[in-house]
């Protein structure tokens, strides 16, 4: 009788040490369970803060500009990068550099096509989750190997990949491949529209202000930069110089050729031109036959030297009309300089006469036999 107490009271002891250690287990749970709950209630107030400050950009720099540098301060990763589509460089020229958007060389990024995308996601539009060692190289230029854990994200619109955002952090345990992706690929389908809709955007404000035959900027845009430039130039001191270049005898080659040759001509003497300027210069069609060069922050050697660059490259190439059909033409340019203006002056004024005085070189070098370089000697 007192050993079945004995075991009673035994098997009693067993069971409540039993329920107290299920009871600890389902604590422990619970504790797990709420930390991962606020920790997923933080993030989603991150994310969601992050979505607005996207969804509110005005602007396809300021789209990227918060994924490189707010994105990465929100979340405390040690590295982001984007890595865009840009076959036809139509965003790098958008930008003008990457430092306009926030970001470097190292973390902004321009792939000629979508094929290294497509071999890192297999066609799959899911994020990847990896250490570093299955990280792609290209997608972290700098600093890849400090990071311990990468997180991918595909960026596609309407089946077509736009480009890859891509995270890195130091944390080994930050992104681990049976991590759930929810939060990604939300924001992943996110900034893919926003940043097709920044670019719709971008291309509609470049059709009002390019020419649309050769592709540079149209009149009214130049003529809005210019004020711009002079008085950036009047509040620094720097100089500022004006080119005005005419293709040679134009109308004669329109009424010898065809008014498609003359077509083609000044769009290849568009891009011969952009060919010899910096990403800080501006280049217009002022009309008809007629190109403006805005050069800020130039000396006037070095804009006596762009132009006579211009002029040497333009007359020494064949302008391709047809197939083995070619042509050679010659440009005559004028310069004028603005060196140091009073900071009182009149910035409409300045433009005027910086144009004016360029204008005039550029005849006088057709008075004087075409085919040459006329600086302005008023300043």
């Amino acid at each position: 009788m007192q050993d079945d107490v004995t075991n009673g009271e035994h098997s009693d002891g067993v069971t409540a040490a039993l329920l107290r250690t299920a009871n600890m287990q389902l604590r422990a749970q619970l504790a797990t369970v709420l930390k991962e709950a606020r920790v997923n209630e933080e993030k989603m107030r991150r994310f969601d803060q992050l979505e607005r400050r996207v969804i509110g950009a005005t602007s396809l720099a300021a789209v990227i500009n918060t994924l490189l540098v707010d994105y990465r301060a929100l979340f405390e990763l040690d590295a982001v990068t984007l890595a865009l589509v840009d076959p036809q460089y139509e965003v790098l020229h958008i930008l003008g550099s990457p430092a306009a958007a926030g970001g470097t060389e190292e973390t902004l990024l321009f792939l000629d096509d979508d094929r290294p995308l497509r071999t890192i996601y297999r066609q799959n539009s899911k994020p990847v989750l990896a250490s570093t060692g299955d990280a792609p190289a290209l997608l972290f230029v700098d600093g890849a190997s400090q990071l311990k854990s990468v997180a991918l994200l595909p960026l596609v619109h309407l089946g077509r990949f736009m480009g890859s955002l891509n995270l890195g952090s130091s944390n080994p345990a930050r992104f681990k491949e049976a991590d759930g992706t929810d939060f990604l690929e939300r924001l992943a389908a996110l900034v893919a529209v926003c940043l097709n809709n920044a670019l719709a955007t971008e291309r509609l404000k470049l059709a009002g202000l390019t020419d649309t035959l050769t592709g540079v900027h149209n009149r009214r845009y130049f003529d809005s930069r210019c004020l711009e430039e002079v008085a950036a130039a009047r509040r620094n001191g720097a100089p500022l110089v004006c080119v005005f270049l005419d293709v040679d005898r134009f109308k004669n080659l329109n009424d010898t050729l065809g008014h498609q040759a003359g077509d083609k001509v000044l769009s290849y003497v568009a891009k011969l031109i952009k060919l010899q300027l910096r990403g800080s210069d501006v280049v217009a069609r002022y009309g008809g036959e007629e190109f403006v060069v805005l050069l800020p922050a130039t000396p006037y050697a070095h804009g006596m030297d762009t132009a006579e660059r211009i002029r040497r490259i333009v007359e020494g190439q064949s302008v391709p009309l047809a197939a083995n059909e070619f042509t050679r033409v010659t440009i005559s340019a004028g310069v004028a300089i603005m060196h140091r203006p009073p900071k009182s002056s009149d910035v409409s004024a300045l433009a005027a006469d910086l144009i004016a005085r360029a204008d005039k070189a550029m005849y006088e070098a057709k008075q004087a036999g075409r085919n040459r370089v006329v600086f302005s000697d008023s300043r």
